[in-house]
């Protein structure tokens, strides 16, 4: 058995069209659109899906991952949702607040408010909070959410985004919700 190596560095990849993270950091997303840069951070990547790993396994219990068959929206804790299950559980939501943390696994802002999130998901009782990894497969909703950073916070009200906070503000976040919720 013959094994070939190769190695990746951010000069040898083409610059495809990206969106920055919020610790200037790039999301490979669109390809309909351009960008300049050509930074990426392929060790950061590597090292926080390595760090994260241990941390989700720690955090299972509070994070539910949703499937089509469970579109029922939940409060009091945060709901992994994907391109298919995000629309029937926001649907579902009528009359509640949905919050959506879009993030991505290797974005250290996204890592350090991701607790915080979820204490919020403990607090609001009225509200569904839901997580949005912004990965190659839920590239079609990441790019009809208009995402350009991560993290990204879209506040939903029936099925309309009413707000959006952009970066780890956990205080601009609270206003929001807040906001919207009394409106």
């Amino acid at each position: 058995m013959v094994f070939h190596s190769l190695t990746l560095t951010p000069q040898s990849i083409p610059s495809p069209p990206s969106l920055s993270c919020s610790a200037k950091h790039r999301i490979f997303l669109s390809s309909s659109s351009s960008s300049s840069s050509s930074s990426a951070c392929f060790a950061s990547k590597k090292n926080a899906v390595v760090r994260l790993s241990g941390v989700r396994r720690k955090r299972a219990s509070s994070v539910i991952r949703s499937s089509l068959d469970t579109v029922d929206p939940i409060v009091g804790q945060v709901t992994e949702v994907d391109k298919d299950t995000f629309w029937p559980i926001v649907k579902a939501a009528v009359g509640k607040t949905v919050v959506l943390d879009m993030y991505t696994q290797w974005c250290g802002p996204c890592k350090v408010i991701a607790p915080k999130f979820q204490e919020l998901a403990e607090k609001y009782d009225d509200v569904v909070f839901l997580k949005l990894d912004c990965n190659q497969d839920n590239r079609p909703l990441a790019k009809e959410l208009g995402i350009r950073v991560v993290p990204t916070f879209k506040i939903l009200k029936d099925s309309k985004i009413v707000k959006e906070v952009t970066g780890a503000k956990f205080d601009d976040l609270v206003v929001a919700i807040d906001s919207v919720r009394s409106g």
